[in-house]
């Protein structure tokens, strides 16, 4: 999407440097510290956690997608055919974890305490029938681990980048489009939210040139976020 965007944005004289990390902290921190100007990685609820977490100051400037979190198979090919004590590999920072642990509850695997929702930890875990194993990664390198583990789930865009086909995922997390608590986001510090370059930014990533890229590139897998005209 960065890539497809960058000669738009050179049309309106903005010039994108496309820096690529490979954790969840340091596009943060360096938006922070201004050593970056804006940074897209992130859903609402991750960059709200780190905010509090951190001391940090960061903000929306723009909702861009939606990718729904995927469980895929890796030595074990469905759920049914799981052995006692088989491995799961989930993102181990505190939101994505909560994410993936709600997946494994959806698809009958683990229940969780009632009260953990977005905030469950493997603590939060009340039973486990399967003796299942919950392996906790960065969630950059649990492409790379699928085939170490029985199954694992994985964000979208890692899937897509390692060269797992996102599509070939055997459940997909259930979530309600109109609550936008895992959309992804451009993060930018609070006093550059009304800055008129990053405002262009936002009105040319919510455009058809994006939409064409989730729909050619991801086939349809990553969803917009912004509303679109009529």
């Amino acid at each position: 999407i960065l890539e497809h965007v960058a000669p738009i944005l050179a049309e309106h004289n903005v010039t994108l440097d496309i820096v690529e990390f490979d954790d969840y902290v340091m596009p943060n921190t360096g938006v922070e510290d201004g050593s970056l100007d804006a940074n897209y990685f992130q859903h609402i609820t991750y960059m709200n956690d780190f905010n509090a977490s951190n001391g940090t100051h960061l903000v929306s400037v723009a909702e861009i997608h939606y990718e729904p979190f995927g469980l895929y198979a890796g030595k074990t090919a469905s759920i049914d055919a799981l052995p006692d004590g088989a491995q799961i590999a989930v993102p181990n920072d505190a939101t994505n974890e909560a994410r993936a642990l709600l997946l494994l509850e959806q698809e009958g695997l683990i229940p969780l305490n009632k009260d953990a929702g977005i905030n469950a930890t493997i603590l939060d875990i009340v039973d486990n029938p399967k003796n299942l194993e919950i392996v906790e990664l960065e969630a950059a390198q649990i492409p790379s681990r699928l085939a170490d583990v029985d199954l694992a789930v994985i964000n979208g865009n890692y899937a897509a980048s390692y060269g797992v086909d996102p599509a070939s995922a055997i459940y997909y997390e259930t979530i309600d489009l109109s609550n936008n608590q895992f959309t992804c986001l451009i993060a930018v510090r609070s006093e550059d939210a009304e800055n008129p370059t990053y405002q262009r930014i936002a009105e040319v990533f919510c455009s058809d040139i994006t939409q064409e890229v989730m729909d050619t590139t991801y086939k349809g897998f990553f969803q917009s976020a912004w509303e679109k005209d009529e």
